[in-house]
């Protein structure tokens, strides 16, 4: 039996691949890009909401927020712990971000312009993530899978405490609603998206599935996060900023519109409202800690 035949057996029999494990070179490529991506897309994302925490509306809020924040940064400090056990330095990773040879996920590239921002963030971004997270808990590469059981349990958290804010508003006065609502047509379609492009037009789809990196498709996902999100923004009176959305009898899902494909790609590739700016700020943040890095590597060498 093959080093491949001996992969694939661990795969087809849930059998977690281990870092000293063989695998083959395009299974250890997929998942340094796709740990990363996800890794950036945690520290990234920090930013959008940062910006609302000295403008929380109460201390409650702030407190909130900044627990949020903080979780977020953990994530990020997960992902890239067991992205390293591929055989990448972080800084590597890090590099790879900062010269935008990396992607994370295009939804940080749009501005949060209000405190309903901080809810539609919380509510359908997180809750985007959190479909694809769970699912992510049964991938094949061990330490992602692990790493994936606290991140989970954290986001849960993140998208009650954005449905939180988002139904507040939606229920408040006239004009909170309407920056509810406002908000809810800004972030719809980014969020859906932030599964990816459908199936069949996915090239890296087909070998993440057969490896068990992906357990459910992209539009599978995706489909997911609508059922249950339509029923969550009817509760609190929200539309949906889709006129073709409607419930199929034959399928007991919701049938829903075309998303703006070349909006997507163009984000992604770097156009977005914000793509300069989220770079730009990581990589200040990033030079100005330079010295406590130096810092604490030097301790560590003295004391070795």
């Amino acid at each position: 039996m093959t080093d491949l035949d001996k992969f694939l057996e661990k795969i087809n029999n849930n059998i977690k691949i281990e870092p000293k494990d063989w695998m083959p070179d395009g299974y250890r490529k997929h998942l340094q890009r796709q740990m990363s991506q996800h890794a950036h897309s945690e520290v990234i994302g920090m930013q959008p909401e940062g910006n609302w925490i000295t403008r929380a509306p109460s201390l409650r809020a702030k407190v909130i927020l900044l627990a949020k924040v903080q979780d977020e940064a953990g994530h990020g400090q997960y992902l890239y712990s067991a992205a390293e056990t591929l055989g990448k330095s972080r800084a590597v990773y890090i590099e790879e971000l900062q010269s935008r040879k990396a992607k994370y996920s295009s939804i940080f590239n749009y501005p949060t312009l209000n405190w309903a921002d901080m809810g539609a963030v919380g509510w359908l971004v997180d809750g985007a993530a959190i479909v694809n997270q769970v699912s992510l808990q049964k991938t094949s590469y061990g330490p992602y899978a692990r790493a994936m059981v606290k991140i989970c349990k954290e986001e849960s958290f993140h998208q009650r405490q954005g449905y939180e804010i988002i139904s507040k508003m939606a229920l408040g006065s006239p004009e909170q609603k309407e920056m509810a609502q406002d908000a809810m047509n800004r972030f719809w379609w980014p969020s859906i998206m932030m599964f990816g492009p459908h199936d069949q037009d996915s090239a890296r789809s087909g070998d993440a599935m057969k490896w068990g990196i992906k357990i459910e498709s992209n539009d599978d996902l995706r489909q997911k996060f609508i059922d249950k999100t339509v029923a969550q923004a009817e509760l609190i009176g929200l539309t949906i900023p889709d006129k073709d959305l409607k419930w199929n009898e034959e399928t007991k899902h919701y049938d829903f519109g075309a998303m703006d494909w070349d909006e997507f790609w163009s984000v992604v590739n770097g156009d977005g409202p914000c793509n300069d700016d989220r770079i730009n700020h990581h990589i200040k943040a990033h030079e100005e800690g330079r010295w406590v890095r130096e810092a604490a590597n030097a301790y560590a060498e003295k004391n070795n």
